[in-house]
């Protein structure tokens, strides 16, 4: 290289640093060499897959149940699933949590930009009120707390209770829009139709007749084990989906979308001998086992899983499903597919079959 060529490639160097220094300045940035892309040809997660299972999950639940008091102002009695890859929440998306509630006990009235939804796990006895309507929750059934919507629990059962509670709160913090409001009161008053969002759409076969009204979100506040489980039984008679064998999706009855803007809950069967397909998606979700065991193998991890287990599953991971056992095994699954559909951004690939790859 020649002395002149030095000297224009040390007067770019100068002029580049000057350029650089006068950006930063200003609070402007450009592509440097070393800078981590914007973009990877697939998704990139700090995420791990973590098996939570229910032989610890219960001893610390009455632990819990037994030294922490539960408080007026909003704050819950629970166990947070948190993913040791993250710093905040089960998925980067939402928190899962396991909330125990003594008998007595008032879960005192908030709202919350979040949206939230409980899935009974154990007990009975238990009432939630949900922007002045009210529902006693058992096993099995799903109660939506829509964004913004006043709610409250009232135990007035003999034994514990214990739900999982789902909070899309990492997305809304990511979006900086956490909003938070006590209720001025314990608990919030019952409307004079205290459950009229069931009466009207709770068949999810019917609704009733007249002007058709605008709705931001899923008017129905439950859904019941009884309806699930009908369905469930019914979808047996289905094709069996490759990777999941029977599953079914909770829906909103007015739109047929997700039950919740951005997260979808689905129930699922494994029946004894299935032995699904590896497949990938977009977005983490998260499992709870209803009844059952079976096996879920996570990037070539195995996790031998039974009855009252979590198992989380990073964005874009490989799963694959069987059930080896001779019971059937049920669970209730929470994805953030709904809010990727919303923004055209959620891709699938079934791994065993090249011509279904890459489907949208």
């Amino acid at each position: 290289m020649t002395s002149t060529s030095v000297h224009r490639s040390d007067e770019r160097d100068l002029a580049r640093e000057q350029l650089l220094g006068q950006l930063h300045k200003d609070s402007i940035t450009i592509h440097r060499p070393g800078d981590r892309p914007l973009f990877t040809r697939e998704p990139e997660t700090a995420m791990e897959p973590v098996h939570w299972r229910w032989a610890d999950l219960q001893g610390y639940l009455e632990e819990l149940g037994r030294v922490v008091d539960l408080e007026a102002g909003g704050a819950r009695r629970t166990l947070r699933l948190s993913n040791p890859g993250l710093e905040y929440g089960t998925t980067p998306t939402f928190w899962a949590s396991i909330q125990y509630i003594n008998p007595g006990e008032v879960a005192t009235a908030h709202r919350h930009t979040a949206s939230a939804f409980r899935f009974v796990m154990r007990g009975t006895g238990c009432s939630t009120t949900v922007d002045g309507e009210n529902y006693h929750m058992a096993e099995g059934d799903l109660v939506l707390t829509p964004s913004w919507a006043w709610h409250d629990h009232v135990h007035e059962g003999t034994e514990p209770m214990i739900w999982l509670d789902v909070l899309d709160i990492s997305l809304m913090r990511s979006l900086q829009n956490v909003f938070f409001d006590p209720y001025p009161e314990d608990v919030q008053p019952v409307s004079g139709q205290s459950q009229r969002t069931f009466q009207e759409f709770g068949s999810g076969l019917l609704r009733p007749v007249g002007p058709t009204q605008s709705r931001a979100v899923n008017p129905l506040l439950v859904y019941g084990n009884a309806q699930t489980t009908e369905a469930l039984e019914r979808a047996k008679g289905l094709r069996p989906d490759p990777c999941d064998d029977v599953i079914l999706e909770y829906q909103d009855p007015t739109t047929g979308r997700p039950a919740t803007p951005a997260l979808s809950l689905k129930s699922q069967i494994l029946r004894p001998g299935f032995g699904g397909l590896p497949h990938r998606h977009s977005g983490s979700k998260v499992y709870w086992v209803v009844e059952g065991a079976g096996v879920t193998e996570v990037d070539g991890s195995r996790f031998d899983w039974g009855a009252g287990d979590f198992l989380a599953v990073p964005p874009w991971s490989t799963v694959r499903h069987s059930n080896p056992h001779d019971a059937e095994a049920r669970l209730f699954r929470v994805d953030d597919s709904a809010i990727l559909r919303a923004l055209n951004a959620y891709h699938e690939q079934i791994l065993d079959t090249s011509e279904q790859n890459n489907g949208r």
